[in-house]
């Protein structure tokens, strides 16, 4: 894998096994991994528990010594099996905030963020050290609370003196591994703006670890989804939902209809023509096969199934009569479950449209937006 200035992390081969006690079974957590982090990204690492990615981040911050591959930050080796380099983890360039905050229940707010500052890679004079962590403090919204005990803060609060006690660490890049996981659903949707927010203004590198595909896409300038240790695919938040790599990123990445298939002959310029049980659908959105491979699934996300009225007097490619089976009025839409034959389909449809359970009616797919999956 090259190595750009560019890129303030570079992972390639990364392997790191486990071994149980009771039954000594080895089991492989990470497997093959390898990525490029631009420097400035907001780099997210997205899957179910036990997919590899907070091992992926233990190594890369020196948590975990992996048992193959290298690990280079801004160009620099901080971890090669084959040199038998291991770089420690305080003198690696990061900071890192964890899923509990890490924040000490005997200090004051001030004194927490001081830490890095007093007894840190980078230490100061006491003047500047107060002059700095006031600041950021401030910056961060706690500047009233410099002088209460940690414990007095709510749950948000910590998670913002956490992240200004790591950006004081001046990190080249900030290890991030689900910090807003212990939090409520309204107060994580509100700090996820605001963590955002601070990445941006700091303009500092970070790996963000999560497996709620919410955070994911609204967070991340960049996604790797996980599974079993192996990553399944790497893009843009856009790449990853409106043109999933494989069922499984497809299916754990926000709602999908799958329809198994068979790829109808090789692709043309634009599309690849699928049969299926409903019929013969249209897929613009596709990847190279791989050689002799026609078995296919088709992925249609619920918004872009249209439910009509009419039933369609002739059935063409990705237009057919159905039935709906159950409807949920949701105020800005209804949830449309329909049965064309065998299959269920869900669709996101108007929330005046007038279709009730039993009543036939007619669906299109977009082929613009249904992707043919390989995999």
């Amino acid at each position: 894998m090259s190595v750009s200035p560019d890129h303030a992390v570079t992972i390639s081969g990364l392997e790191k096994r486990f071994t149980r006690k009771q039954s000594s079974e080895v089991s492989l957590a990470v497997d093959n991994v390898g990525f490029t982090v631009p420097r400035g990204d907001f780099f997210t690492l997205l899957g179910p528990s036990g997919c590899g990615k907070t091992t992926t981040l233990r190594c890369l911050a020196g948590l975990e010594s992996a048992d193959r591959g290298e690990i280079l930050m801004n160009g620099k080796s901080v971890f090669s099996a084959e040199a038998r380099r291991d770089v420690p983890p305080e003198d690696r360039p990061i900071a890192m905030v964890p899923q509990s905050y890490g924040i000490w229940p005997h200090m004051k707010v001030f004194d927490n963020a001081a830490f890095p500052l007093r007894y840190g890679r980078k230490t100061c004079s006491r003047t500047e050290t107060r002059t700095r962590v006031l600041a950021m403090l401030e910056q961060v919204g706690l500047g009233e609370y410099a002088d209460r005990w940690s414990t007095q803060l709510s749950g948000g609060q910590q998670q913002r003196l956490a992240l200004a006690r790591a950006l004081l660490c001046e990190p080249e890049v900030l290890l991030l591994d689900e910090p807003l996981s212990n939090l409520d659903a309204k107060l994580r949707a509100q700090l996820r703006s605001e963590l955002r927010s601070f990445q941006q203004k700091f303009g500092v590198t970070t790996l963000y670890v999560t497996h709620d595909q919410g955070e994911a896409l609204a967070m991340s300038d960049t996604i790797v989804v996980m599974n079993k240790g192996r990553i399944e695919q790497i893009g843009s938040p856009g790449e990853i939902y409106d043109s999933p790599a494989s069922r499984f990123v497809a299916d754990f990445v926000g709602s999908a209809n799958l329809i198994p298939g068979v790829a109808d002959g090789p692709a043309d310029a634009g599309a690849v023509e699928v049969k299926t049980s409903i019929g013969l659908l249209r897929c613009e959105r596709f990847a190279t096969p791989p050689a002799g491979v026609r078995e296919v699934h088709v992925c249609i996300r619920p918004e872009h199934v249209r439910v009509v009225g009419e039933v369609p007097e002739t059935i063409l490619a990705n237009r057919f009569p159905a039935r709906v089976t159950a409807t949920e009025y949701l105020g800005d839409r209804r949830e449309v479950v329909i049965a064309v034959d065998d299959v269920v389909l869900r669709a996101h449809a108007d929330a005046h449209l007038a279709a009730r359970p039993g009543d036939e009616v007619g669906v299109e797919l977009d082929p613009a937006w249904t992707v043919a999956l390989w995999s």
